[in-house]
């Protein structure tokens, strides 16, 4: 991914609130599996990592980017940024990207 299209990707994701939020348990299968599905519907997740977790945060994204076949678009505090685009999802011209909807 270029840096113009992370930045671009940066600032889509400014206004988008977590989605998939890491507890206790850590990175769990169901935790991979929520991802999975978000990021096949939406494309651009933001997820809240665990306060608990000694682990530092980018570790843990690019662990989750690993796992998902993602992107890492961002690390800020314990919020990272994943994107995946899907190329099943029918787009037409002058629509709103799937995170928007």
């Amino acid at each position: 991914m270029r840096g113009r299209e992370r930045a671009g990707l940066r600032a889509e994701a400014h206004h988008l609130g977590p989605t998939v939020h890491i507890g206790q348990q850590g990175l769990t299968p169901s935790i991979i599996s929520s991802l999975d599905d978000a990021l096949r519907t939406r494309e651009l997740v933001k997820v809240r990592l665990g306060s608990k977790d000694d682990s530092k945060p980018k570790d843990v994204a690019n662990s989750l980017a690993l796992a998902t076949n993602a992107a890492v678009v961002q690390v800020i505090g314990r919020t990272a940024t994943l994107f995946r685009e899907n190329p099943d999802l029918t787009r037409k011209r002058g629509d709103l990207p799937p995170w928007r909807k």
